[in-house]
């Protein structure tokens, strides 16, 4: 079995894999701030609440690079296993061509790794977390590029922080998209809104690109949004850990 994490800016996703057989998953807060002991416990407790003993391997992505080293130490000191790291050395069998591959982030790596081997290409990936991200491939598994935009909860937060009468609000769907309140007004915007923006880029991507891609939604707000695109789409929740056990297979064979 082994161990795969990916670390977001907001929450860090794990679980527990037996081939390709996902045994237990979990989400807990990004908080940089925890040492490795901190995360250790964590992630041991996690292991005994799902009754899971012996792991043979690990594997990190991440997107915040003070929380490599603690987890490293973590993963070694609770499941007692070397994590494998995704970035500079690794292999992932990704064709990068955008203007500096080593700039692309480790989360877009793994994701599109797992694209790839999981659906047709060409292909666009919409990663829908703290900030929301399109990855296009090309019909030869190319990476060629993309599009980075606000997050969903990042764009409300910062308009209820800088204006004086907008409220905190969560992320739902209105009944309508024409609202007559505040409240629903920016849950609209946040929504719709956000589903609008998803057809839009596919729209452009596909005539760029000259054919139609085939569109994969993944991250936390996915579920959320994808139900009100006009396109269609492919909803995969796992994806990134799917691609982190393809990276870890590549790189432990």
């Amino acid at each position: 079995m082994i161990f795969v994490i990916d670390v977001g800016n907001t929450n860090t996703v794990f679980g527990v894999l037996d081939g390709e057989k996902f045994i237990a998953k979990g989400r807990l807060a990004t908080i940089s701030t925890h040492t490795s002991d901190d995360w250790a416990m964590k992630l041991h407790s996690f292991l005994q609440m799902n009754g899971i003993g012996k792991i043979d391997g690990a594997i990190i992505s991440s997107v915040v690079p003070v929380m490599n080293r603690k987890l490293k130490k973590a993963i070694r000191t609770a499941l007692g296993v070397d994590a494998v790291v995704v970035g500079p050395g690794v292999k992932t069998g990704l064709n990068i061509k955008i203007d500096n591959p080593a700039e692309l982030g480790a989360d877009l790596v793994v994701g599109a790794v797992a694209g790839i081997n999981k659906y047709p290409c060409p292909m666009v990936i919409f990663d829908l977390g703290t900030a929301t991200t399109a990855s296009v491939i090309d019909k030869n598994k190319t990476y060629i590029g993309g599009v980075v935009m606000c997050g969903v909860i990042t764009a409300l937060n910062a308009i209820s922080s800088n204006t004086a009468q907008l409220p905190q609000v969560d992320v739902s769907a209105p009944e309508k998209s024409i609202c007559s309140n505040t409240v629903d007004c920016m849950r609209s915007g946040a929504v719709y809104g956000t589903a609008a923006v998803i057809d839009g880029l596919v729209e452009r991507f596909e005539a760029e690109l000259g054919e139609k891609p085939t569109v994969v939604v993944t991250g936390g707000l996915s579920t959320t949004i994808l139900e009100h695109c006009k396109t269609d789409l492919i909803h995969d929740k796992d994806l990134l850990l799917d691609g982190l056990r393809i990276i870890y297979e590549k790189n432990c064979d």
